[in-house]
C-alpha cells in the first residue's frame, strides 16, 4: 500500500540523471544552488553503450566543474589510438584512416587534423558507459546536490511560488512528494516533462535507422590487419557499418546502417550483418550483451519553457549524432540555464534572464540539427553508392579503393574534427547580449573565426604566466582587460551594486593581441561575449542591468 511522506525541498529538482542532468545538477550545486535529481534507473545500473564523444566544448566544462583529468584517466587506455579508419571490412583492407590522437597524447600531438585545438582543453573519446558513473559519482559528493535513484517522476503541478511533483518510489511503490522552485526535464526522448508543458517535437521524423549491437569478442583484434582504430568504418557493397571500441579490447558497438525499405530492426538478419561488416565466418564467436538500436531523427521542440519548467537535452532535441552533438548539445543547454537559474535565484539575475535561455538556445538547436542531418544523408549517399567492383583485383580496383578512401576522408574529416561546431555558433539575439554593429563571423561544421562580437564564444589564449585564460576567467562574468592600468572600478561598482558576479582580467598574453582588438571584453559565465568597447560605458549600470537580464 502506498504511503505519503513529507514533501522534499529543493530549489531545482531535475529529472532524469544521464550525462545532462548530472553536469546540471553538478553546476548548479558549485553555484550555490540546492539541488534534488530524481533517476528512474536504479542505482549502478549500467548505461546505454552509447555517446561515444565529449565535445572540447563539453571538456572545458568538465575542467571548471573539476572532472577533467578524471574523465581523461578513464575509456580506452592510453595508449589506444583514437584514430576513424575506413575498411573494406573490419578485417578487411584499408582504405584511409584520419589520425586522431591518443587520450595519453591528447594535449601535446601536434600532427594531424585533430590538433591545435584553441581551448585548454580538446576532445576526449570516451563511451557513456564510462563517463556517466564518473559524473555520478562526482554529483553524489557535490554538497547541494541529492539523488533519489530509482524514483520515477508521475506528474507535477505549478504554481506562483514554485512546483509540486509526485513521484514513485519503484523499491517500495511509495508516493513522494518534492516542492522546488525550478522543475527542469533532463528526461530524454521520451520526456514525460516535455509532454506535460505542451511542448512538441517537429522536424524530420526519420533520417536513418541504425541496427545497432553492444558486443564482446575477444578474438576481434587478432584477425584485423590493421592498427586498432576508435572507429572504424565498413565500406562495401555487401553491408556498411561502424565499429565502435569501447574498451580497447573486447567490447565494441557495431552499427548496421540500414539500408532504404528496411523498416524493422528485427526483420534484419542481425548476426548476417555483423559478420559481414566484421568481415569474418562462421568460426568467428562474440556474445551480445545488449542491443542497442536507434532511429536517427531531426527534431526540435517548439518551445524549452513553460513558466517554471524547462527542457534540456534529448527531451528539448532528437537529431542524427554526427559529430557527436547529440549530448554534447545537451550538456551546452544544460550550462547555458545553469548560470541563468542560478543567478536568478540567488537574485541577481533579472526576470529577462530566464527567458534568454530559450531566446539563445533554440536558433543553435536548429542550426546544429541541420549541420547533422545533412551530414547523415551525406553519408547514406556515400554508402549507397559503393562501387560494385570496389575489390576488384589489378589497377582499376586499386583506383576505386583509393578514391573510396579518398572521398571517405575528405567527408569525415569535417565531422571528427569538428571545430567549427565546438567554437562557431554565437548567440546574435539575445536580450543579454549587446550588439555593436558588426555581425558574428560565419562557421561550418570543422571551421570558424574566432571572434569578440558579442555572442560569440570568448577566445581563448593562453596567459603569458601559462595560466589558461579559462581558468583565470573562473565561473562567474568576466571583465578582461587590455591595459592592466586602466580604471575597471565603475563597472565593479556597479557589478557590485547588483550583486553580480565580475572579477577583472588582465590580458597580459601574446597570443591575445591579435584576437582581442577592444582595451575591454566583457565575458559571460559561459564564456560567450556579452559587451565589448574602447571604453567603459558612461552609465555602468545600465550595462550590467542588460546583461543580467534587468
Amino acid at each position: 500500500m502506498n504511503t505519503h511522506h513529507l514533501p522534499q525541498q529543493a530549489q531545482v529538482l531535475i529529472v532524469g540523471g544521464g550525462p545532462v542532468g548530472l553536469t546540471l545538477a553538478i553546476d548548479l550545486a558549485q553555484r550555490g544552488i540546492d539541488v534534488l535529481l530524481v533517476e528512474q534507473r536504479p542505482q549502478g545500473e549500467r548505461p546505454e553503450a552509447k555517446c561515444n564523444h565529449v565535445s572540447a566544448r563539453s571538456m572545458e566544462i568538465f575542467r571548471r566543474l573539476g572532472l577533467a583529468q578524471t574523465l581523461r584517466d578513464t575509456g580506452l587506455p592510453a595508449d589506444h589510438p583514437a584514430d576513424v579508419a575506413y575498411r573494406i571490412t573490419f578485417t578487411g583492407d584499408e582504405l584511409s584512416r584520419i589520425p586522431i590522437p591518443s587520450r595519453r597524447d591528447r594535449y601535446t600531438a601536434t600532427q594531424g587534423p585533430d590538433t591545435g585545438w584553441p581551448t585548454p582543453e580538446p576532445p576526449h573519446r570516451i563511451n557513456q558507459i564510462y563517463l556517466e558513473p564518473v559524473l555520478m559519482d562526482h554529483a553524489r559528493a557535490t554538497p547541494g546536490v541529492r539523488i533519489l535513484a530509482h524514483t520515477r517522476v508521475e506528474d507535477f503541478a505549478q504554481d506562483g511560488q514554485g512546483v509540486s511533483a509526485q513521484a514513485t518510489d519503484l523499491d517500495s511503490g511509495a508516493t513522494l512528494t518534492l516542492r522546488c522552485e525550478f522543475l527542469i526535464g533532463c528526461d530524454g526522448g521520451r520526456s514525460r516533462v516535455r509532454k506535460a508543458i505542451g511542448a512538441t517535437l517537429q522536424g524530420v521524423d526519420v533520417v536513418q535507422r541504425v541496427q545497432s549491437t553492444f558486443l564482446r569478442a575477444p578474438d576481434l583484434l587478432r584477425r584485423a590487419r590493421h592498427p586498432p582504430a576508435w572507429a572504424t568504418f565498413s565500406y562495401n557493397p555487401r553491408r556498411s557499418g561502424n565499429v565502435y571500441a569501447i574498451d580497447g579490447i573486447e567490447t565494441f558497438v557495431l552499427h548496421n546502417y540500414l539500408r532504404p525499405g528496411e523498416t524493422d530492426f528485427e526483420s534484419v538478419d542481425r548476426d548476417a550483418s555483423i559478420r559481414t561488416i566484421l568481415g569474418v565466418g562462421a568460426d568467428f564467436k562474440y556474445e551480445v550483451i545488449s542491443k542497442e538500436d536507434w532511429i536517427g531523427r531531426r527534431l526540435v521542440a517548439d518551445k524549452l519553457r513553460e513558466r517554471r519548467v524547462f527542457i534540456c537535452g534529448d527531451a528539448a532535441h532528437l537529431w542524427v549524432p554526427m559529430a557527436g552533438y547529440g549530448m554534447n548539445a545537451g550538456i551546452a543547454d544544460a550550462m547555458n540555464l545553469s548560470w541563468l537559474l542560478a543567478g536568478h535565484l540567488q537574485g541577481w539575475a533579472g526576470p529577462r534572464a530566464l527567458d534568454a535561455h530559450e531566446a539563445e538556445r533554440l536558433p543553435i538547436t536548429e542550426q546544429v540539427s541541420r549541420f547533422a542531418m545533412n551530414h547523415a544523408i551525406a553519408l547514406q549517399k556515400e554508402r549507397e553508392s559503393v562501387p560494385a567492383d570496389l575489390e576488384a583485383q589489378g589497377t582499376a580496383g586499386e583506383a576505386l579503393r583509393a578514391a573510396a578512401g579518398k572521398a571517405l576522408y575528405d567527408l569525415n574529416v569535417k565531422q571528427y574534427c569538428c571545430a567549427g561546431l565546438n567554437f562557431g555558433y554565437f548567440y546574435d539575439a539575445s536580450p543579454l547580449i549587446v550588439p555593436d554593429g558588426e555581425s558574428p563571423p560565419g562557421y561550418t561544421m570543422d571551421t570558424f573565426t574566432p571572434s569578440t562580437v558579442p555572442g560569440c564564444r570568448t577566445p581563448h589564449v593562453w596567459l603569458d604566466d601559462g595560466r589558461s585564460l579559462y581558468d583565470a576567467m573562473g565561473d562567474g562574468f568576466a571583465l578582461l582587460r587590455a591595459d592592466p592600468q586602466a580604471d575597471a572600478s565603475p563597472l565593479l561598482d556597479a557589478a557590485r551594486q547588483r550583486g553580480l558576479p565580475l572579477r577583472v582580467v588582465d590580458l597580459v598574453s601574446a597570443e591575445a593581441e591579435s584576437l582581442y582588438r577592444h582595451r575591454w571584453v566583457l565575458s559571460r559565465p559561459d564564456q560567450h561575449v556579452a559587451w565589448r568597447g574602447d571604453a567603459l560605458p558612461a552609465d555602468p549600470l545600465a550595462l550590467i542591468d542588460r546583461v543580467r537580464g534587468a
